[in-house]
């Protein structure tokens, strides 16, 4: 099997612009590859995230045309961090403006961790739009998992870092730190609120990789990707992802027909790879590769790895 562990070169886009999606929100979004190649839409993680440069190179530019777009709130879109309008079912019915907008029957969709969510909301609404998934990080929004990632479970094995997460909440609130952090990242204090996505970007940074990541941890500190990433995640999580618990797993058989490739690293704090597994089995056409020395980043090198086999595999193209 070939061992990538590396991205295609850097590209630019070859066509930018913002849609207006109603709402008073408008998206930032850019196209890469080749005009007219193999359609896909890439999905970034948070909620809250956005895109980069980065992400652009997970395709053979030769063989794809590939749309990545920020969502509500987030990167370029505008207005910034904005929480009204903004919910799972609203980004779905984005990506359909979009399709429409690129003017292609399906595409290829490819998302990590909150990106896996929103792609399996997409596919179980509209299967006929979806020619292959390629996952990584399975998040699938159930109860378990966000007790897992904010109350107890990734606070055991990363215990210094969920220290630093609890220190700026006061005792007394701490029984529901998501609630603490809504509370402060949506009010009308500036300095709070600044502190509070700092810390709370910097907790999923902790649990974003295998090995301490120095440069990755800075950039999350950064205010203009901090303050989207955290109320937006915030609100998502104290909202159930706009999801009944388990819906996502319990509407897999939607899936049937889509052929798919999920991405798992083995050691992944932030969504541990029993998601992946479970649903695996429940989507025979979803491959499961698993990467024994990786975390939950798509910027580790066997998740990359994983990533650039998986377009290359339903590009039907080799390097």
């Amino acid at each position: 099997m070939t061992d990538y562990r590396d991205l295609y070169p850097e590209i630019e886009p070859f066509e930018t612009g913002m849609l207006d999606v109603g709402d008073g929100h408008s998206l930032y979004w850019e196209r890469v590859g080749t005009r007219g190649g193999k359609p896909a839409v890439f999905l970034h993680g948070g909620p809250g995230g956005g895109i980069s440069p980065t992400h652009r190179r997970q395709w053979n530019p030769d063989a794809y045309d590939v749309l990545l777009f920020d969502q509500r709130g987030c990167g370029k879109s505008t207005p910034f961090a904005e929480l009204r309008a903004n919910d799972t079912w609203t980004i779905v019915a984005d990506m359909e403006r979009l399709r429409t907008m690129m003017g292609v029957e399906k595409w290829q969709v490819l998302g990590g961790s909150w990106g896996v969510t929103l792609a399996l909301a997409y596919a179980e609404q509209h299967p006929e739009r979806v020619s292959e998934l390629v996952l990584r990080g399975v998040f699938l929004a159930r109860q378990k998992e966000k007790d897992w990632l904010y109350r107890y479970g990734a606070s055991e094995i990363m215990a210094e870092a969920w220290e630093d997460f609890l220190s700026i909440i006061p005792e007394a609130e701490r029984e529901d730190i998501v609630s603490a952090y809504h509370r402060r990242l949506t009010g009308e204090d500036e300095d709070a609120k600044l502190e509070a996505a700092r810390a709370w970007s910097i907790w999923e940074g902790n649990v974003a990789t295998l090995l301490p990541n120095e440069a990755l941890l800075g950039d999350f500190a950064d205010a203009a990707k901090a303050v989207p990433m955290a109320r937006i995640a915030a609100q998502f999580f104290l909202d159930d992802f706009y999801l009944e618990d388990g819906q996502l797993l319990n509407n897999a058989g939607r899936l049937r027909g889509i052929p798919g490739i999920i991405v798992q690293g083995r050691h992944d704090i932030c969504t541990p790879p029993t998601s992946a597994y479970e649903l695996s089995k429940v989507w025979p056409e979803g491959e499961l590769w698993i990467v024994p020395d990786a975390g939950h980043s798509g910027f580790e090198a066997g998740i990359i790895d994983g990533h650039v086999r998986a377009t290359d595999k339903f590009a039907d193209t080799t390097r």
